[in-house]
């Protein structure tokens, strides 16, 4: 705890992410006693400025951060907390706190949903292009088309993104490998999957062997 540089206070800031979406859920306060908490249990706790006193994430809510890794920034002034969110991080009881967008003037507007990384705001336009009609979107009449189809054009992007591997250009690649990433959030979204489950299976099995994993692996159901 001594390279670290808290504030005349005794406190530094924190801002916590969620270690699979990239996310950020919050911004909170802690001291040497909080962050030596949240280290042994794993669980988030932060310094509360008004009351004077420590408060566990999730004490009353339920809602607890379930602490990945801790790390500083360069001057070892501000925390970055890699947690994993049971239910909504906000008091407010939205997702994340940062859904408030800030215009040129410095007018600040509420917006229907949070900041987030790139694919996961294409997997919430995915969800509203769902709500639309047919008509009007590719992805409405896929989804509506149902399992078979969505399967099918999987096939065929990821046929089309290994003859681009093996034959073209990078950007080809990348534009194949788009066209398939988004043909699967589609599917995902058929199915009621969230992308955030996915990242969660693959970070589970990160450090183990392929071999390893797929021989642990149970029978398809």
């Amino acid at each position: 705890m001594n390279d670290l540089k808290y504030d005349d206070r005794g406190l530094i800031p924190a801002v916590v992410q969620d270690r699979l979406t990239g996310q950020v859920r919050m911004v909170a306060w802690m001291n040497a006693e909080s962050l030596e908490r949240t280290l042994a249990t794993g669980r988030a706790t932060f310094f509360s400025r008004s009351r004077a006193a420590l408060w566990l994430k999730g004490e009353t809510s339920g809602h607890y951060l379930r602490v990945h890794s801790v790390y500083a920034d360069c001057d070892a002034d501000t925390l970055l907390v890699l947690a994993d969110p049971d239910g909504p991080s906000c008091h407010t009881g939205r997702p994340a706190c940062f859904f408030r967008s800030v215009a040129a003037d410095g007018s600040v507007t509420d917006l229907e949903s949070e900041a987030s990384a790139f694919l996961e705001v294409l997997e919430g336009e995915i969800s509203a292009r769902a709500r639309s009609t047919s008509e009007k979107s590719y992805t409405k009449s896929l989804l509506d088309a149902g399992a078979g189809k969505i399967g099918e054009k999987l096939r065929e992007e990821a046929g089309e993104l290994a003859d681009a591997i093996a034959n073209e250009s990078d950007e080809r690649v990348a534009s194949e490998a788009g066209d398939l990433i988004y043909h699967l959030l589609v599917g995902l979204r058929a199915r009621g999957v969230p992308l955030r489950r996915v990242i969660e299976v693959l970070a589970k099995r990160a450090g183990t062997s392929g071999h390893a994993e797929k021989a642990a692996r149970g029978p398809k159901l």
